[in-house]
């Protein structure tokens, strides 16, 4: 099969009347992103240092992952032996038979989508960056950037876009998300489509309000690391001055990690590729660069099983949407209602505060009642 970025060149604009649009769209996107000057974004030559970045040269293979096939583990199963222990794996199986594996192509996404505008980062203010694919497309072909834009749009919410939906299915393991009572236009930001070129990607962070995660790649490839929730932030975050990226990290702590003096704990890293799903249990710091070019999505989820962590988290960072929350689990789930009353959300538990080291990450810190509050203003502005 041909690349991924190759597949829709025959039918995209390549005019230099284009390029020139493109370039100009492409830098505007570029200087709201980051507090960067434009010759700034390559200024630590991460491009040409192969090891770092590329496919064929990362060591670690298929890592230290507990891996698993999705057809023969049960829903049962897998809580007992994987979501409740708190395992990250990687499932195998999940997408075979999802519309996704021929209409995100490259091709069949630019034919829907060229004309639309994804999100690909945010300005000072939070306020959403956003880039018609078909110039995203041009940008992916042509950068030498150090850790490049990329796309993380919370698709769900545009009707425009909303037909992604059906081009894939939640793995049964996460069907039942219990923030799914709230309802798509009261509940927390969840699901996103990711596309991105080598190099792109994510900081450590812990997903948001206690929430786990699973996400699926289409194309491409993903080197994940991971440290167990007993991990303390300052141990594994971003070193002072340097970028929070993920092939910052990469780059300046991941060698401090797997060294012999290393006495914290140990990562569990390995390489996600096309067909695979991965899962995030609640706490779990995670750091995650595109080693190709690389189309995914991914979904933040309440489960039962995480309740006990989601719960709490949410009545102080979300006190507002926690009451809307107790009164559907009362309605519907009143045996959850019932263990709610008997958590503590101002006791301290076994897992970290969901702070983020990256504001681009789709565990950003700043969720808040703030947020929810000027959600409808943003997304009146964000074409």
């Amino acid at each position: 099969m041909d690349k991924w970025s190759e597949q829709s060149r025959s039918i995209e604009d390549n005019t230099p009347e284009f390029a020139k649009k493109a370039s100009e769209r492409i830098n505007k996107a570029k200087r709201k992103a980051k507090k960067l000057k434009l010759d700034e974004w390559d200024k630590n030559k991460f491009e040409q240092n192969k090891p770092l970045w590329q496919l064929d040269q990362i060591s670690c293979g298929a890592g230290n992952i507990t891996r698993i096939d999705y057809d023969s583990i049960s829903e049962e199963e897998f809580i007992n032996k994987y979501e409740a222990p708190s395992i990250p794996v990687v499932i195998h199986g999940c997408c075979d038979k999802w519309k996704a594996n021929e209409t995100w192509k490259r091709k069949a996404l630019f034919e829907r989508f060229g004309e639309k505008k994804f999100k690909v980062g945010e300005d000072d203010d939070g306020w959403p960056v956003r880039l018609k694919m078909k110039y995203f497309f041009q940008y992916m072909d042509r950068q030498k950037d150090d850790c490049p834009l990329y796309v993380f749009d919370h698709f769900g919410d545009d009707k425009d876009k909303a037909d992604l939906l059906n081009d894939y299915e939640v793995p049964k393991y996460f069907k039942d998300d219990l923030f799914s009572l709230l309802g798509e236009d009261k509940r927390p930001p969840y699901r996103w489509v990711v596309i991105g070129p080598a190099r792109s990607g994510t900081g450590i962070h812990i997903d948001p309000l206690g929430t786990s995660a699973w996400n699926a790649v289409l194309y491409g490839h993903k080197r994940w690391v991971l440290f167990p929730p007993s991990t303390a932030k300052q141990d594994v975050g971003p070193k002072p001055g340097y970028d929070r990226g993920g092939i910052s990290w990469f780059n300046h702590k991941y060698p401090d990690t797997i060294s012999e003096n290393w006495n914290k704990n140990k990562p569990i890293e390995f390489i996600q590729g096309p067909g695979e799903v991965v899962f995030v249990p609640t706490g779990w710091h995670h750091v995650v660069m595109n080693l190709d070019d690389t189309i995914a999505v991914t979904q933040n989820f309440c489960s039962v099983t995480n309740f006990r962590y989601v719960w709490p988290r949410t009545v102080r960072g979300r006190p507002k949407m926690s009451k809307k929350f107790l009164e559907k689990l009362k309605e519907q789930r009143p045996e959850l209602a019932a263990r709610a009353a008997t958590i503590d959300p101002n006791a301290k538990d076994d897992m970290p505060s969901d702070s983020s080291s990256d504001s681009s990450s789709s565990s950003s810190s700043s969720e808040s009642e703030e947020e929810d509050k000027n959600n409808n203003t943003k997304q009146k502005k964000k074409k």
